[in-house]
């Protein structure tokens, strides 16, 4: 492998480089970079957590260094699908252009259009932006787009998944036919496949990995779940997800924890929290203040476990995640591998574990398909689990005291004393005749875990 040094880039970029850390290009950035730099178009396929972002954020760059932008014609323009993904890339042209001055506007929702109209009146080198604040302001007649001589679409199959394909080809039909367009995507789904095939012109093609892998160096498991009551299972699953947690011990040193829905993120976080793990949650409904404050005290090592929607799946560059906790098996097969992306970046080893239960053997099986292999299951949790043990107890216990003419008539005086001492019992005996195999997430009172 070649090192950056070795890539015709401009010396205050590379100094740019040096200082952030990085000696040698990954694979991606290795093919992509010198193909964009000769000024072709570039069709980048590869995982997430490869450095997508530096493969089009520095070509881009170093174009940029010559020339300088207009008032409300940016020079260069970058699309994300979401807000976090936008400010991540945000982030990187700070880092790599801090030796040049260059301008940039973050167009994203959550932030005033007035702040943003200033920016953009002052005339800015690269504009990064969501698809549908972009076209808000060109709308408002604040933009012109007729300066692009870069374009990038980032998260491309992403776009797809949000609905924002038409918002996509009606920018590229506002952008000059001359640019050069940098386009990326972890998957090439037909609709996908149709856009560059309009879109793009030869595009050198930079394929890393095969289609939505994901990286040799994640650790991943699946863990079988089947509730014993159905009125108790979410209670149950999140009883589950801290036994998970807790097994993991030391290495787990923080975590993202991705839920399906949003409601699911709000409940898991207050369970974690409520348990003592401390949680926050992430997902599109909370304003972007909030979702910054979070990303950064979770970045920053202030907060330990983050509770997430698909929202913040994509792109984010958190290098050292250790675990990914999958609470749901994502809808989309194609999510689980951005999901597993967030660990085991930059080489790291990271470990990834799903819960499925019943209704996401389909989901599952899509899954292992898209993956080409077989997720290793854990034994950890089965039909003859301890939880299954506890509650088959539990009833025998029930059971004896009703035949033994608990529940007879002349015995209901005395059910508020009985029920007292029983609940001692339960919380003084809590593992029911398991003793020291009971797992510790099961090692309390019937009662707790009836609310859990």
């Amino acid at each position: 492998m070649e090192l950056f040094s070795d890539l015709k880039l401009n010396p205050k970029i590379l100094k740019a480089v040096k200082d952030a850390g990085y000696e040698k290009p990954t694979p991606i950035q290795e093919k992509a970079i010198p193909a964009a730099l000769d000024g072709k178009d570039v069709l980048g396929i590869a995982q997430t957590g490869t450095g997508k972002t530096a493969s089009f954020t520095l070509p881009m760059i170093n174009l940029l260094s010559r020339g300088r932008a207009r008032a409300r014609m940016p020079r260069s323009l970058v699309l994300c699908p979401t807000r976090e993904l936008a400010a991540q890339v945000a982030e990187n042209f700070d880092i790599y252009a801090k030796n040049l001055k260059l301008s940039k506007a973050l167009l994203i929702g959550g932030v005033s259009f007035k702040e943003q109209d200033v920016l953009i009146d002052k005339g800015v080198d690269v504009l990064i932006a969501t698809p549908g604040r972009l076209i808000d302001h060109f709308e408002r007649g604040k933009l012109l787009l007729t300066g692009v001589q870069v374009m990038v679409v980032d998260e491309a199959d992403r776009m797809l998944d949000m609905g924002f394909i038409p918002d996509i080809e009606r920018i590229f039909k506002l952008t000059p036919f001359t640019r050069q367009t940098l386009f990326f995507s972890a998957t090439m789904a037909p609709e996908i496949e149709r856009i560059t095939n309009t879109f793009l012109s030869a595009p050198v093609r930079v394929e890393i990995a095969r289609q939505a892998t994901a990286s040799e160096s994640i650790k991943q498991s699946v863990v079988m779940f089947t509730p014993k009551r159905k009125d108790r299972e979410a209670s149950e699953k999140r009883q589950l997800l801290r036994h998970l947690i807790d097994l993991e011990g030391k290495n787990c040193t923080n975590a993202i924890v991705f839920c399906n829905r949003k409601t699911d993120v709000d409940i898991c976080s207050k369970s974690l929290n409520k348990y003592g793990y401390q949680a926050a949650p992430i997902h599109g409904d909370l304003d972007q203040t909030k979702r910054t404050e979070t990303l950064e005290n979770f970045r920053e090592g202030d907060l330990r476990i983050l509770v997430a929607s698909d929202v913040a799946a994509r792109g984010l560059d958190i290098p050292s995640v250790s675990h990914v906790f999958n609470f749901d098996v994502p809808i989309h097969a194609e999510d689980y591998v951005h999901r597993i992306g967030r660990t085991g970046r930059a080489g790291r080893e990271g470990t990834a574990i799903m819960i499925c239960n019943t209704r996401d053997r389909k989901n599952f099986s899509n899954v292992e398909a898209l993956l080409q292999k077989e997720i290793p299951r854990s034994n950890l949790y089965d039909d003859t689990s301890s939880v299954h043990k506890i509650e088959n107890e539990t009833e025998h216990l029930k059971t004896k005291k009703i035949s033994s003419g608990e529940g007879s008539n002349q015995n209901r005086k005395n059910k508020s004393k009985n029920t007292k001492n029983y609940q001692k019992n339960e919380e003084s005996n809590s593992t029911l005749g398991l003793g020291e195999h009971t797992p510790d997430f099961l090692s309390q009172s019937f009662n707790d875990r009836l609310v859990s």
